[in-house]
């Protein structure tokens, strides 16, 4: 399994800022998030660059004036399915927990959805 991490973000605007730790490069795949998920409905999901791994447990001011980041949940998830604009994970978070699934189009913009098992499977 690996970690990810929910941060408030209130620069340009408030937002969440979604990042999921990787194998692949050492760095977390990261996702900008309108709201936070409630009641298996989508939120709009923005795919962002790769960030650097401090984030997992960073809070604070971020660099180049960027406003601050401040935890909102965390946690641990595990990968079950992987295309290459979508992802399913299962969410083990303090506040986050079940099935997601996040889906984007070429332009990296596209939703994030906590779902029941049997729903996201189906997606």
């Amino acid at each position: 399994m690996y970690q990810f991490v929910v941060l408030a973000h209130d620069f340009p605007e408030p937002h969440l800022d979604f990042f999921l730790e990787t194998s692949a490069n050492g760095l977390l795949r990261s996702f900008r998030l309108s709201a936070w998920p409630t009641g298996g409905k989508p939120v709009d999901l923005l795919r962002t660059p790769d960030h650097r791994r401090l984030y997992l447990q960073y809070e604070g001011p971020v660099s180049g004036g960027r406003g601050s980041v401040r935890r909102l949940d965390a946690g641990y998830y595990e990968l079950t399915q992987e295309e290459a604009h979508r992802l399913v994970i299962r969410l083990f978070g303090q506040a986050l927990s079940g099935l997601a699934v996040l889906a984007w189009d070429e332009s990296g913009r596209g939703s994030f959805r906590l779902a029941s098992d049997s729903a996201a499977e189906g997606d």
